[in-house]
């Protein structure tokens, strides 16, 4: 492999001196020096990765689990790379040849195997992946003990290769996932049935809006899918399907926090409610910056490699993916740092990002309507999120008990003189009786929810006049002002009703100015004045309070209520109250 130049390193160093750029390009260059040197721990980290292996595969398999088929690809690759302490050593083919007849014995008739879901199509895409490069890797070994391992992986991967032909997937990362296997399976054994089933998926069209959203909106499938598209993009080959990838790879750089978490809350998917880090886009920044000759890919790739994580979730897998495919051995070329500082506004999702170096701000008004608490569907009620450093307000949120229909959620951001606008009203009529056309002598209407959508009933709501109508209408503006962020929240329509303000810090912090509430845990109330959150060297100042009521449990509403449901999290929470006309302004920063 080439060394990075002199002049590159050069260049590199020379950029991480300017103010606008760090940290991140301070981090981005830490630990790495050549590409020799990066090879090297490549090669070493497969090897710890197979000294464990060893270990545990002298007890019985009885799991079939994704991991699986990343085992049995890194036995392969230590096996097969000559620098590896590994390599040509015999007491690893026993390993290879347990995990494959475990998997053989483990498939069912139609090719797929039960994990994730029963006889699952797209999970066995998902194992077929690390199988398929362990395939690719044994291509050139002619060592003939690995005979059987070859013919057993063969059997599985044609037999995995007819049920992905023919089978059906549930959501739409799946259609990706198992193209993406399908190439990789006719890479090895050429079939033009996994061709033509590949572009009968593709010609379904792969949703990426204008700022580079997939469909599910979700981090954890975009990861999916990016590695879906490169891989077809490169082996079919169909390099018009990188373009979507590079599409996403840049909003996920938009949305990754300076400690590489990235903004979920966006999501229609389940990590809506859950980080995910930006590790799991190191492939694609990888190959597309070798690929496109694209430096600031480059530098993402390098910042990467310096995260929390990179070596046991990255770098355990990494030779398997650099013996696979020769692209990665090429030298990265020199990195540009993409931006610190921006200010995003990402309509489509009615997301915005607000970046200063290590500060960043997000705001979110983007749900989608009517609100249904389900797999792909955007419901969080996360509206504000801040973070300076290591001190992290993981979200803000807004209740009332106004006919206990429980969380804010705005209906889209708009943007004003700088300032970005959030709003809601609603709207609780109570119902008259029913006009006599539409009466039932048996009483037994339509299970239909109620036209404010707050819960079904056989009511007919649909044709009933309505009378007492109260309506609550909240406005939530947010201005970035010197260096600080000025939340100004307004609360009105029927006078009295009880509104909480919660704020979510990252546990493991410390609050002082605030007064401890025994109600429940971690919980705090800011009656006046500013309170401040610490973190390691950083800290987030916030004020001022006001604090009317305690009305601070069953703030999900109905809707969570009776399911006995909760969205409370962990974290150290502070609370605002008041009641209606409710006008207060917070300074975070």
């Amino acid at each position: 492999m080439e060394n990075i130049s002199r002049k590159a390193f050069l260049q590199y160093a020379g950029l991480a001196t300017m103010a606008t750029l760090t940290p991140f390009l301070a981090n981005a260059w830490a630990g790495k020096t050549t590409d020799d040197d990066f090879y090297k721990k490549i090669v070493a980290a497969n090897a710890d990765e197979v000294s464990k292996l060893v270990k545990a595969l002298a007890s019985d398999i009885t799991d079939v689990k994704r991991r699986s088929g990343y085992d049995l690809a890194n036995l392969v690759a230590a096996f097969s790379e000559p620098t590896s302490t590994y390599f040509q050593k015999a007491e690893l083919v026993p390993f290879m040849t347990k995990i494959i007849r475990f998997l053989v014995k483990a498939q069912h008739d139609d090719g797929t195997l039960d994990f994730g879901n029963l006889a699952s199509p797209p999970d066995t895409a998902f194992i077929l992946e690390p199988l398929c490069a362990a395939g690719t890797i044994l291509k050139t070994n002619t060592n003939s003990s690995l005979d059987e391992v070859k013919t057993l992986l063969k059997q599985f991967v044609v037999k995995a290769g007819e049920g992905l032909r023919t089978g059906g997937v549930h959501t739409p990362n799946h259609r990706w996932v198992v193209s993406a296997a399908l190439a990789k399976i006719n890479a090895l054994y050429p079939n033009p049935g996994y061709v033509k089933r590949i572009r009968e998926w593709l010609s379904e069209g792969v949703f990426c809006d204008n700022d580079g959203n997939f469909l599910e909106r979700s981090m954890n499938y975009s990861a999916v899918i990016d590695r879906a598209l490169v891989t077809m993009g490169r082996l079919l080959p169909m390099p018009s399907l990188f373009e979507s990838a590079r599409k996403n790879l840049w909003l996920v750089y938009y949305h990754a926090e300076p400690n590489g978490e990235l903004v979920t809350v966006d999501s229609r998917r389940q990590d809506q409610y859950a980080p995910i880090s930006i590790l799991n886009f190191y492939h694609d920044y990888y190959f597309l910056a070798i690929h496109d000759n694209n430096p600031e890919f480059a530098a993402i790739a390098n910042y990467i490699e310096t995260l929390p994580g990179f070596e046991a979730r990255v770098l355990t897998d990494l030779l398997v993916t650099f013996l696979e495919e020769p692209l990665f051995k090429k030298a990265l070329p020199s990195p540009k740092a993409p931006p610190a500082t921006f200010e995003k506004f990402f309509k489509t999702t009615n997301l915005v990002r607000i970046r200063r170096d290590t500060t960043t701000t997000t705001i979110f008004g983007g749900n989608d309507f009517p609100i249904i608490i389900a797999s792909g569907r955007s419901n969080s009620p996360n509206f504000f999120a801040y973070r300076k450093g290591e001190a992290i307000l993981k979200y803000m949120r807004l209740s009332t008990d106004f006919f206990s229909t429980g969380y804010f959620h705005s209906q889209g951001i708009t943007q004003a003189g700088g300032k970005y606008v959030l709003h809601q009203k609603f709207a609780a009529p109570y119902y008259q009786p029913l006009p006599a056309k539409y009466k039932r002598a048996d009483g037994n209407y339509q299970l239909a929810p109620s036209t404010d959508g707050r819960f079904w009933n056989k009511m007919d709501f649909e044709h009933r006049p309505q009378s007492n109508v109260s309506v609550l209408d909240t406005t939530i503006t947010v201005e970035e002002k010197n260096g600080s962020n000025q939340l100004t929240f307004s609360v009105k329509g029927i006078a009295g009703v009880h509104v909480t303000i919660e704020f979510c810090f990252r546990e493991g912090g410390s609050l002082s100015g605030l007064k401890k509430l025994d109600e429940l845990p971690d919980t705090y109330a800011l009656e006046s004045g500013s309170g401040e959150y610490s973190h390691g060297k950083d800290s987030i100042k916030f004020g001022p309070g006001i604090f009317k009521h305690a009305k601070l449990q069953g703030l999900e509403g109905e809707m969570y209520s009776s399911h006995f449901g909760s969205l409370r999290t962990t974290g150290m929470h502070v609370y605002f109250t008041g009641l209606t006309p409710f006008t207060h302004t917070i300074s975070i920063g």
